[in-house]
């Protein structure tokens, strides 16, 4: 029997998050010339993860004029709120004079996810959503957590490294129920880089609305794919034939704000009322979680939005990060030709975003961690944005090491 002193006796350790987890075993690894393609962050061609011109000039106008460190609104900064619904849905879209939106600031794209599934769970009827297969390993756990019944819809196909929309389609037509949630990646597919073309994108907006589904975004890559507005097509395609939307956005990825915890979640209803009432039960939700959100990093992303020489100047250091994460691809692909693999991998040359998925099986990956320290997700999801020309051509002949001989 347990006494009064020992009730965490009781609790059992938790399993290591696939990400997080393969993190600290690379910080642990001495191995001087190891490489992280694991965790979802851009590095540049030093490999460091670097602090934005725009977000160091935005920081020195805060330093100098802000007055306060009081507690914000559980809803956040307004004049936050309003840029990211702008940055999410152009500022002409027809939802802003109907005055249906609304946003709640979040600390990270992560917890607008929990804030949604929370909402989900407790204020809706049906209580599944549906998630790609594969996903980011955190959407099932995130859902599964507040009580939603987690299903699956299939993604990518293995063999060319596409989309499987016809696939894709049918599943959802014969499997997914009205008033079901689906869950999309907004762009750059998480872990596969595989992404809807425009027609694709409208297919599926028609799917919901026929449907009724509530579609839930979740877009943590806006403006890493081609930029911010052409990335966010399928997310504005769903706002022409559908009256609710949910969008978990951050901006941890394109702003580098990544230990600021900059995130929002957006609703769309059929009408103002509706909206409100959504909006109050967000904030309730709120009130019990974090009560809050942090300031900071909401102040760095309203002062470079609102001001027109930061904002170019982000728009463009966005661009070179586009740029060299395409120079990546296409230098991956062709070191690995080079080195006499005859495998295809041309396929992430076509792909978007950070991530692709490698197409290496889990054996390749596990030794290419316990022979060279390059340390990359059990399923072959690859950060490219790890890659540099220092560290390309140890990659590639540890793949062809392990690719050309069996162990």
């Amino acid at each position: 029997m347990y006494g009064i002193n020992n009730m965490f006796e009781q609790i059992e350790a938790a399993s290591h998050d696939p990400i997080l987890g393969l993190t600290e075993q690379f910080y642990a690894d001495s191995r001087t010339n190891k490489i992280n393609l694991g965790i979802g962050v851009y590095t540049d061609e030093t490999g460091q993860t670097p602090i934005l011109k725009s977000v160091k000039k935005a920081e020195k106008i805060l330093l100098e004029q802000e007055k306060s460190k009081n507690y914000l609104s559980i809803e956040g900064m307004t004049n936050f709120s309003t840029y990211t619904q702008a940055l999410l849905f152009g500022e002409k879209n027809k939802i802003f004079e109907e005055k249906c939106i609304r946003t709640v600031q979040t600390p990270g794209g992560t917890s607008a996810l929990r804030i949604a599934a929370d909402l989900l769970a407790t204020q809706t009827k049906n209580k599944r959503i549906w998630i790609s297969s594969p996903s980011w390993p955190n959407h099932k756990n995130i859902f599964m957590v507040a009580g939603l019944e987690v299903c699956e819809y299939p993604w990518g196909e293995s063999k060319t490294h596409t989309l499987s929309f016809d696939k894709l389609v049918w599943y959802l037509k014969n499997k997914v129920q009205p008033g079901d949630i689906v869950l999309f990646h907004g762009c750059c597919h998480n872990p596969t880089g595989i992404d809807p073309n425009r027609e694709e994108w409208k297919e599926l907006a028609l799917f919901c609305q026929k449907n009724h589904c509530l579609a839930l975004f979740d877009f943590a890559y806006q403006g890493l794919d081609k930029n911010l507005e052409e990335d966010a097509i399928g997310l504005q395609l769903f706002t022409n034939y559908n009256e609710e939307l949910l969008v978990a956005s951050s901006y941890s990825k394109n702003m580098g704000l990544y230990n600021e915890r900059v995130g929002s979640l957006t609703l769309i209803a059929q009408n103002n009322n509706v909206a409100d009432r959504v909006l109050s039960q967000l904030k309730a939700i709120i009130r019990t979680s974090y009560s809050n959100p942090p300031a900071h990093g909401a102040a760095i992303v309203s002062t470079i939005l609102k001001n027109d020489n930061l904002k170019q100047l982000w728009k463009n250091e966005l661009s070179w990060m586009r740029d060299r994460i395409t120079k990546m691809r296409s230098l991956f692909v062709s070191s690995l030709k080079k080195k006499g693999i005859q495998r295809d991998f041309s396929f992430i040359t076509k792909q978007h975003g950070m991530f692709s998925y490698s197409g290496l099986s889990s054996q390749h990956v596990l030794r290419l961690r316990k022979e060279f320290g390059i340390y990359f997700l059990n399923n072959g999801r690859i950060n490219v944005a790890g890659m540099t020309t220092q560290n390309m051509d140890f990659l590639c002949n540890a793949i062809c090491s392990v690719l050309f001989t069996k162990k």
